[in-house]
């Protein structure tokens, strides 16, 4: 019996009479050979091993050439934990800590204790740049690339969620280690087939925030379970910077009051006729309902209206001006829900936006000047939230957000890496009498922020 890996799947050939102890095999009529996701590699040599059945492993290439030396790493305490966690459950597992807890830290740690070959998943190009710069500071060795047209696959590589999508098929036996960052990403579907086919044992997933229990449970069997959690208030003021967090209300004028419930009015009676035909319904299942009439699709226009409303009032486009002027010397970040948000701050008052618009090059360049205190203030709508390391930031303004609490915590993440006597000062915007005013409070919830509330 040989074991071997075919484009993304395992191949069990010459199997015994019996096979149906074999995890996730199924038979697969065109080659007439037995075949599992290539996930379930250390699962089907485990069955093996217990039954005590020879067989050949040949899924991985014998050329593969093992990681070279690392540089000794020192970790803090609660990184010590969460590596000896994950350690503990057999090297698989989702590790979650806050953002600006380096995260990344605890990970090569993973990669050097274990010495084997590692792929590190991304989700976009300037987290690429960000951890291969970080891997070459403490790995001796060339740090291979799979994304931003650079195709190179070394001991230890580094590729975008996308080029893993991709590539995975052919490189998916090369690795003994895979780590996912944002593994939030993963879960629903979509492009989990990437972590399906790669053949690796060892596991390790990191986020600042997990996902819901559906996407939980999906992650469990791509990744393993939670092995380590800890929040932003067991960090805070020891390994996370210390700050404040003032909410300001700010009202819609008569204008926009007037539109706004309009809208809502729509939103709401389309939503009462859709609990009478699905009492408890999804949010999804919601939304088909409406785009199947003239009525519900007017309903979820008025719903989007309402939300870009709300993420940048006049009011809040005020406040933004008066806060830059009481910052002016210190390193602000700028959030808003939208790039329209965040293109009319930035030709407003002057200032670099980051968007998902601009190149790589142009978004390098902006935050090493951030870095050397050359630009004081960036916007941004979505980029910033995930991974991109602004340790000089020290106030964040939140204009408008639709991603919920995982993006709260993000973007509040931005400002707390640790730097000494540093106290983060974060205003977040908020339009009374709407919608937005429960949302801020799950965020600040899931932040675990509601003792540093001002209004």
């Amino acid at each position: 019996m040989r074991l071997l890996f075919d484009h993304g799947t395992l191949i069990v050939t010459e199997p015994p009479e019996r096979w149906d102890f074999l995890p996730g095999v199924v038979w697969d009529p065109r080659v007439q050979l037995l075949r599992a996701p290539a996930c379930r590699y250390p699962e089907v040599v485990e069955a093996l091993l217990d039954r005590r059945l020879p067989f050949r492993d040949e899924t991985r290439p014998a050329s593969d050439e093992p990681p070279a030396t690392w540089r000794e790493l020192s970790l803090r305490s609660y990184q010590r934990a969460a590596l000896l966690a994950w350690e503990l459950n057999e090297a698989r597992g989702l590790v979650v800590m806050p953002t600006g807890s380096w995260k990344t830290r605890v990970a090569m740690a993973a990669m050097a204790s274990a010495g084997r070959r590692a792929l590190c998943l991304v989700p976009t190009r300037a987290l690429l740049e960000q951890w291969r710069a970080e891997l070459r500071a403490v790995y001796a060795g060339p740090v291979g690339c799979l994304g931003d047209g650079q195709r190179t696959v070394e001991a230890i590589t580094v590729a975008t969620f996308e080029s893993a999508y991709r590539l995975m098929p052919t490189l998916g036996n090369r690795f003994d280690l895979l780590i996912v960052d944002e593994a939030h990403h993963f879960g629903r579907g979509g492009r989990d087939e990437a972590l399906e086919m790669c053949v690796a044992p060892r596991r390790l997933g990191l986020t600042a925030t997990p996902p819901d229990a559906d996407a939980l449970a999906r992650l469990a069997q791509l990744l393993g379970p939670v092995a380590y959690q800890i929040g932003v208030a067991e960090l805070t003021g020891s390994y996370l910077a210390d700050f404040e967090l003032l909410v300001v209300p700010l009202a819609l004028d008569p204008a926009e009051r007037e539109r706004y419930e309009r809208d809502h009015r729509l939103f709401t009676e389309h939503c009462r006729a859709f609990r009478r035909v699905a009492p408890g319904g999804s949010w999804n299942e919601l939304v088909t309902f409406a785009v199947q009439s003239a009525e519900g699709r007017a309903a979820l226009a008025g719903w989007r209206r309402n939300r870009r409303l709300v993420g940048f009032t006049r009011a809040k486009a005020r406040a933004v001006g008066v806060l830059l002027a009481k910052h002016r010397r210190s390193r602000v970040l700028v959030f808003t829900a939208d790039n329209a948000a965040a293109y009319a701050i930035a030709r407003r008052h002057l200032i670099m936006p980051i968007t998902c618009d601009i190149s790589r090059q142009e978004r390098e360049q902006a935050l090493a000047a951030f870095r050397r205190g050359e630009l004081n203030a960036l916007v941004s709508a979505r980029v910033l939230n995930e991974g991109i390391d602004v340790p000089d930031a020290d106030v964040a303004i939140i204009v408008g957000s639709t991603l919920g609490e995982r993006e709260h915590v993000q973007r509040v993440g931005r400002l707390l890496r640790p730097v000494p006597g540093k106290r983060a000062l974060v205003y977040e915007l908020v339009t009374p009498q709407t919608s937005e005013v429960w949302r801020a409070a799950a965020r600040r919830r899931a932040l675990g922020a509601a003792d540093r509330l001002s209004a």
